[in-house]
């Protein structure tokens, strides 16, 4: 989840991707830059500067060598799909990459996975900025789910000063900058779709700063809803699930008429 602090100096902003309406999974759903990670993202011997892959471990509740993997398909999918760099020089870490434009080759042979995320940061001479990163969410998809099912991570982080998030990817068709509330109240109002997960998240920042996000130190436990269908509608169950339920349903009485 990428976060900037808005115009007005209140509150944050963060990046909304809408899939595009071609894709085979959640075609235009709201969602933020990620996806999968890429076996290469694992035992990569990545250049890396932060806190260390057992810290991440410990955060996350997974072995080492998961953690690793995880920031680092978190750093590379962000910039393969937003054109975003979270990379500062190996000779001088304590920097952070100010345009990361100069890099298109690479993010277009990591986004047709021609080119490993850990041999471009090398041949360039840079090295991950695990720091800029931090843990906040892991839901896992309804057992109901029987098409597709997810363990996913949600990582926050700033926008690197003098980068710029775009939507440059093939599996959007729109990307621009919101604040969580106006993603919430969009979604409630029929003017796009949002996942629980994407829902709930949202609304964790709704009345934050970036800086008051960033020094939150969350505890990762994993949600996992439980999914109900009758006559044709569903619902799904987790701790805020009401509220996300009553937005559904206020966008389409009973959930008629609304896919995810």
């Amino acid at each position: 989840m990428l976060l900037r602090n808005n115009g007005s100096g209140a509150g944050l902003e963060i990046f909304l991707m809408r899939r595009h309406s071609a894709m085979d999974f959640v075609a235009g759903v709201m969602v933020f830059p990620g996806g999968g990670v890429d076996e290469r993202d694992r035992n990569a011997d990545i250049a890396w500067f932060g806190p260390e892959p057992s810290w991440w471990a410990q955060r996350l509740g997974v072995d080492t060598d998961l953690a690793e993997a995880l920031v680092c398909a978190a750093a590379r999918e962000t910039f393969e799909e937003s054109g975003v760099l979270f990379a500062g020089p190996a000779g001088d870490p304590d920097r952070i990459v100010a345009d990361a434009t100069v890099y298109g080759e690479a993010r277009a042979a990591l986004a047709n996975n021609s080119l490993s995320f850990a041999d471009f940061l090398r041949t360039e001479k840079l090295v991950l900025r695990a720091d800029l990163l931090r843990p906040w969410a892991n839901w896992v998809t309804p057992k109901e789910e029987r098409t597709r099912r997810y363990d996913t991570y949600f990582f926050v982080a700033a926008l690197p000063q003098g980068q710029r998030a775009d939507g440059e990817n093939t599996e959007s068709d729109r990307a621009f900058w919101s604040t969580p509330q106006a993603g919430l109240d969009d979604f409630a109002e029929g003017r796009s779709f949002l996942l629980p997960p994407t829902w709930t998240q949202l609304d964790s920042l709704t009345g934050r700063t970036v800086d008051e996000v960033l020094a939150l130190e969350r505890r990762i436990v994993t949600v996992e809803p439980n999914l109900t269908t009758g006559e044709g509608n569903w619902e799904i169950e987790f701790f805020n699930s009401e509220r996300y339920n009553a937005a559904r349903n206020h966008r389409a009485p009973e959930g008629k008429g609304q896919g995810g």
